[in-house]
């Protein structure tokens, strides 16, 4: 069963499963006390794969919701995208399932993006260079954009600076660069075939990523992460103008909430035509659902 976008008045691209239904959570305490300080976030930080499907329901918008599996580069056991998938299925009128691999698996992580795919029905990947420690750009997990790219599903990378660890000492040792856009740059030439989303304003990166998604056809930004209030002025300029139909409605549910997202976004000066584009149309598009 895929998604009918006539039922829904908006997609959020960028939804995190933070808890999956053993009670097992996508970080450790630390790492989740650090995002919630670092986003003000007093909401429920964890809330299962029913709770979401239950908040986008009642508000007719539709997910995307994935986990980052990252135990390479946190040392954390990671949730299920096999799991989160297989209950989203139950869902699937509001929520779609994106997966997410360890790069650092190798074979392994490709030959599990092509099962995700093909016996779990995920619409997509979310990868986290920062959190994943890894450098996209890397010859070495050419192999894996290449699986996901044949199997005709997008890819969608964290960019800019995180809020987790963010407040630590060393931030927990997870490094800002690389979630750099400008790797991806190389990711997305290499890779005509491969629809490239860039995860939320990527300051302070954000004229590079503004820069890759008006030169090539295939990438997208997604605008989760950061209340509309506080975009970029070149971030909004190019939204409204040259990058109407490249860019995404992204919340980053849980930490920020839908209402919040969206009653920010309603007071920016943004064109009426352009607003239904970034709400859902341009989502549609990218995934495939038209």
């Amino acid at each position: 069963m895929t998604l009918d976008p006539g039922t829904v008045d908006a997609i959020d691209v960028h939804v995190h499963v933070e808890q999956d239904g053993h009670g097992c959570l996508a970080l450790d305490q630390e790492l989740l006390d650090a995002s919630a300080k670092y986003f003000r976030a007093d909401q429920d930080r964890t809330p299962t794969i029913d709770a979401i499907a239950e908040h986008y329901r009642a508000r007719r918008i539709a997910a995307v919701v994935f986990t980052v599996d990252a135990p390479s580069g946190t040392g954390h056991p990671p949730l299920s995208s096999e799991e989160i998938a297989d209950a989203a299925a139950a869902h699937a009128d509001v929520l779609i399932p994106f997966g997410s691999v360890d790069p650092h698996t190798g074979k392994a992580a490709v030959a599990r993006a092509r099962r995700l795919v093909t016996e779990h029905g995920v619409r997509g990947f979310k990868f986290h260079p920062s959190l994943q420690a890894f450098e996209p750009n890397d010859v070495r997990f050419y192999p894996l954009y290449d699986a996901i790219a044949e199997l005709g599903v997008p890819a969608l990378f964290h960019t800019g600076q995180t809020g987790i660890g963010a407040g630590l000492p060393g931030g927990r040792g997870i490094k800002l660069r690389y979630s750099n856009p400008m790797l991806l740059d190389d990711v997305a030439a290499d890779f005509p075939a491969l629809t490239v989303v860039l995860a939320h304003p990527s300051v302070p990166w954000q004229d590079e990523a503004i820069s890759i998604a008006t030169h090539k056809s295939n990438v997208y930004i997604d605008l989760s992460g950061w209340s509309p209030k506080y975009f970029p002025p070149q971030l909004v300029r190019a939204a409204n103008s040259m990058l109407r139909r490249k860019v995404l409605f992204g919340s980053d549910y849980p930490v920020i909430t839908p209402d919040r997202w969206l009653a920010d976004f309603d007071t920016l000066d943004m064109k009426p035509e352009v607003r239904p584009l970034i709400l859902k149309d341009n989502a549609v598009r990218m995934l495939g659902l038209g």
